[in-house]
């Protein structure tokens, strides 16, 4: 078990409390004798509404007016109840049902029956839980909420009588004021800035909130120079907030213009440090790499997001203060993490996975990390987050991580927080004429194993050629701990479309590309393993794949040189040779 040091249990602690305190807040916000300060007597009118970015499919408008309603893989059929009536089959189903994301896709398809069948909807919850809701109050559903009647104003409000007009703003005017007041009770990271994002809006949007903007932009200000990071990556590290952050102060920064009011300079620059981020994250194909909570890449999003990039220049190659490194040569691509894990109150989704690496050439991504899939997170999030499950080294079968054990606080933490990890992660980069070479190391095992991984790696001009080493040397300089176990495993997780097969000999790997291009894996270890694996990130769900793996003790080799390289297209008729049959000179 990895030790946790007292400052660590102090940070947990004080933020164990904080969070209880924040909880009997909400208690206290929620207690109906409470309630009626949330309440309005004044009927306020939208004046303006922002665009929607989000990608929507008018087929599934058809689905949601028969009462089905699929959401995050899974499927609900009415029976001409309302959905708010039904039992939720997920907490993610409830949440998208709640968040009322999913009207994008009533307005797609634009006819007089959606927008009955959108009021329709609304007014159920108005009548079901539009007083209170435990879940549909929450405050990361109630911003999204907000967020998306306001965009979806113009095509639900479109032909609507007088009564419905009016329980309409009323219920988002409700809203609207207790997020306000139960600001102090968001999560830290996203949740809060998609909150302020939500109260930003409403102020723009809504006739009568206009005394709250200063204030309102100026947390929205506050939170934006906490959160974006000077080099555009999110504090988080997960790359995939920075799409969902960009589809919303995009619109947002154009409500100002179109209010003919200046937008705050920060959100101007918080919006050009990220743009180029997202090149930055993104290979060839057009997919994320699969960091610290990075699902399914939403590909019609990015590439609708990346349009409003007035610069277009190539991404930069080095993020020290998200912990990032890029190098590009010829076609290929590498991303490497090489970064602390977040904060404790920010790493409910952060992963194990310091020094791992993804490697992309042309349109093919071979070396991956195995990501999160984008519904049933809960089942496979904790797998997704070990550093087995990412292209770097475990040692002694353990986490370079520790998460928090305890189940007693995981509710009231809203997740499973880092509690222990790299303290100390080195790294130095260097252009040469035989190529960028980069160079890494990190203290994770160091505490418990007395161990330092190092790994450094190279990758040559023309990008055909990826030289690696890991190396384990002792923490205190001299020796390992005497009892201390030293069993390592260096993986290197293939995306599901590559085809691996072991070379007879053991000691490489001959990997076939979707178009027949081939890459050899090679190494002096004494053995390399091909075992299963998973790819948790695909757009269709989980898919089988396959890992190499070399195994080893950090006593008898401390050092492992291992290499990737491209291999001239077969001569037709070639065989790929695999380990039962004859080798076969390349």
């Amino acid at each position: 078990m990895m030790r946790v040091s007292v400052a660590e249990r102090a940070k947990l602690a004080l933020l164990i409390g904080r969070r209880a305190f924040r909880r009997l807040l909400g208690a206290f916000h929620a207690h109906p004798l409470m309630r009626w300060r949330f309440a309005t007597s004044k009927t306020d009118r939208l004046v303006i509404a922002p665009q929607d970015l989000r990608t929507a499919d008018a087929t599934r408008a058809a689905e949601i007016y028969a009462g089905r309603f699929a959401f995050a893989g899974k499927v609900v059929i009415c029976d001409r109840r309302s959905p708010f009536e039904m039992t939720p089959p997920s907490d993610e189903w409830a949440v998208i049902l709640l968040s009322f994301a999913w009207l994008r896709h009533l307005r797609a398809a634009d006819s007089a029956i959606t927008r009955a069948n959108a009021r329709a909807l609304i007014d159920d919850w108005i009548n079901i839980q539009g007083s209170w809701h435990p879940l549909g109050w929450r405050l990361d559903i109630l911003s999204r909420r907000v967020i998306c009647w306001l965009s979806q104003a113009p095509f639900v409000l479109q032909e609507a009588d007088a009564r419905f007009y009016r329980r309409f703003i009323r219920s988002l005017s409700r809203q609207v004021r207790y997020l306000r007041r139960a600001l102090k009770q968001s999560r830290d990271g996203l949740p809060r800035l998609q909150a302020l994002i939500a109260l930003n809006y409403a102020t723009l949007c809504m006739q009568g909130q206009s005394g709250y903007l200063r204030g309102n932009a100026r947390k929205l200000i506050e939170e934006l120079r906490a959160q974006i990071l000077p080099d555009g990556g999110h504090v988080s590290r997960n790359p995939g907030a920075l799409i969902e952050l960009l589809a919303d102060l995009l619109p947002l920064r154009q409500l100002f213009s179109t209010r003919n009011l200046q937008p705050p300079q920060a959100i101007n620059n918080a919006i050009d440090r990220m743009m180029p981020m997202l090149r930055f994250f993104r290979h060839a194909d057009g997919n994320f790499a699969q960091f610290n909570g990075m699902g399914p890449t939403p590909v019609d999003l990015l590439a609708t997001v990346l349009a409003y990039d007035d610069a277009r220049g190539a991404p930069v190659s080095n993020a020290p203060h998200s912990g990032y490194q890029r190098i590009e040569a010829g076609q290929t691509a590498l991303l490497m993490d090489t970064g602390r894990p977040p904060p404790l109150a920010l790493s409910q989704e952060a992963h194990a996975g310091c020094l791992a690496f993804e490697l992309s050439w042309k349109q093919y991504r071979l070396v991956i990390n195995c990501g999160l899939p984008a519904v049933n997170k809960v089942t496979w999030r904790q797998v997704a987050r070990a550093t087995a499950a990412h292209s770097t080294v475990t040692f002694n079968d353990k986490s370079s991580c520790q998460f928090l054990e305890s189940g007693a606080f995981r509710n009231l933490l809203a997740g499973i927080p880092i509690v222990a990890g790299p303290r100390l992660v080195q790294v130095a980069r260097e252009d040469t004429a035989e190529g960028t070479m980069l160079r890494a190391s990190h203290d994770g095992y160091a505490r418990d194993f007395g161990a330092i991984h190092t790994r450094a790696i190279r990758l040559s001009p023309d990008g055909r050629t990826l030289d690696g080493e890991d190396s384990f040397t002792p923490a205190d300089g001299h020796a390992f701990p005497v009892r201390a176990a030293d069993e390592y495993a260096i993986r290197f997780h293939l995306h599901p479309a590559i085809k691996a097969s072991r070379l007879s000999d053991g000691r490489g790997v001959i990997l076939l590309l979707p178009d027949r291009e081939v890459w050899t894996f090679s190494t002096l270890a004494e053995a390399v393993e091909l075992e299963e694996s998973v790819y948790l990130a695909g757009t269709d769900g989980p898919r089988r794949a396959v890992q190499i793996v070399i195994y080893g003790h950090a006593r008898k080799d401390a050092k492992v040189r291992w290499s990737f390289g491209h291999t001239p297209r077969p001569a037709p008729g070639t065989r790929v040779v695999r380990a039962d049959e004859p080798e076969l000179p390349l």
